[in-house]
């Protein structure tokens, strides 16, 4: 099979984030340099890496890690391997993921969570291409691809002396940045004939559910916070209560376990806030905020919301914040920060817990805006 057939058949859509991220892979996988992906959790970055493996043809095996996941106390050992009696109940020589992986492609992920004695580490092999078992004075070499993963920014953890600077620009040399599910919703119809034909595979005699329009509608405009992870458990989810039926609206809702009725009053509260800036920017009284009680009739809006949500409001109005400043600073995002009385690296973090951000990059420092809401 083409690879780049076999590519589109593991990363699934067909949106322009989707097209993107498969170019990006396709381009890099060629060439030995270090391939950092970045994206929330559950969005799959691991994928990322299949492909990467697949499509540079190298004959070793894939080798995975989750460095969040093995305590670390225990990760240098499962990397680095060790020899008999290195420790208590090393009772033989094990080689590590390092040696593994030789011939093959060695992913590191969540790589934000790794110690920084163990970063020292890694940043030498990198540089060396050899690896000493703990125990042993022997310099083994190795040979293997390195991509990582992470859904932190680990810009800022640099900034707050949590990872290594040297250790990120080795690791980084090609980005390559997963995008949320909520950032390619037109991807969902393709993933959910994907998941159901999985499901049936999986699952012999099961009969998944089928959706009709209003059921997909629901699920794309569901935000989808756990992303692709949270669709397939849906799908497994609904495949065990509406086995083999059609489903609407109301059983996506059901499902999903949010009430439409508040998606309606989430939307109201948004028509709601927006009056109330536009006022505020018509008033003849307009001056610097300091107190925004001065300005917003907050009494106003609890009445029209009876089931004001305060967290709701409050991530609104913040991200209200962040476009105006964005507009006034044309998308600079160091402008918008300063603007703000953030640091550039926050202000981008809070553009992808809210989904706002489409274009950023760590170069340009310009933003692009997707619309808050359809």
């Amino acid at each position: 099979m083409n690879s780049n057939l076999h590519l589109a058949r593991m990363i699934i859509g067909s949106s322009f984030a989707t097209c993107k991220m498969r170019d990006l892979i396709s381009s890099v996988a060629d060439f030995n340099v270090a391939v950092m992906a970045q994206g929330p959790t559950g969005a799959g970055k691991e994928l990322v890496a299949r492909g990467i493996h697949l499509m540079s043809g190298r004959k070793g095996k894939l080798v995975a890690v989750n460095c969040a996941a093995i305590p670390s106390d225990l990760l240098e050992a499962e990397l680095f391997g060790y020899e008999k009696g290195a420790f208590t109940g090393a009772e033989k020589r094990r080689a590590g993921r390092f040696e593994e992986a030789r011939g093959g492609t060695l992913f590191l992920d969540e790589i934000g969570d790794m110690p920084l004695e163990l970063q020292a580490k890694l940043l030498r092999i990198l540089e060396c291409r050899v690896v000493q078992r703990v125990g042993s004075n022997e310099e083994i070499p190795v040979d293997f691809r390195l991509v990582c993963a992470t859904h932190q920014n680990i810009e800022a953890q640099v900034e707050e002396r949590q990872f290594r600077a040297d250790l990120l620009y080795r690791i980084n040399v090609f980005p390559i940045r997963v995008p949320a599910l909520a950032e390619r919703r037109e991807d969902i119809p393709e993933l959910l004939r994907f998941l159901v034909l999985r499901m049936e595979s999986e699952n012999p005699g099961m009969q998944p559910p089928s959706f009709d329009p209003s059921g997909l509608t629901a699920l794309q405009k569901y935000s989808w916070p756990g992303n692709i992870r949270e669709l397939r458990n849906f799908i497994e989810r609904a495949s065990v209560l509406f086995s083999g039926q059609q489903i609407t609206a109301a059983e996506v809702s059901s499902l999903l376990s949010f009430d439409a009725e508040k998606e309606v009053e989430q939307a109201t509260l948004w028509d709601a806030l927006e009056n109330i800036q536009e006022q505020a920017a018509a008033s003849s009284q307009a001056k610097a905020i300091t107190n925004p009680t001065d300005e917003f009739n907050y009494a106003s809006l609890l009445k029209q919301n009876p089931d004001f949500n305060l967290k709701d409001f409050m991530n609104a109005t913040e991200m209200a914040l962040i476009e105006a400043a964005l507009e006034q600073s044309s998308g600079s995002a160091p402008d918008a920060a300063r603007i703000l009385g953030l640091r550039r690296t926050t202000l981008i973090e809070k553009l992808r817990k809210f989904g706002m951000n489409t274009g950023a990059t760590a170069t340009d420092g310009q933003l692009k805006m997707k619309p808050r809401r359809a």
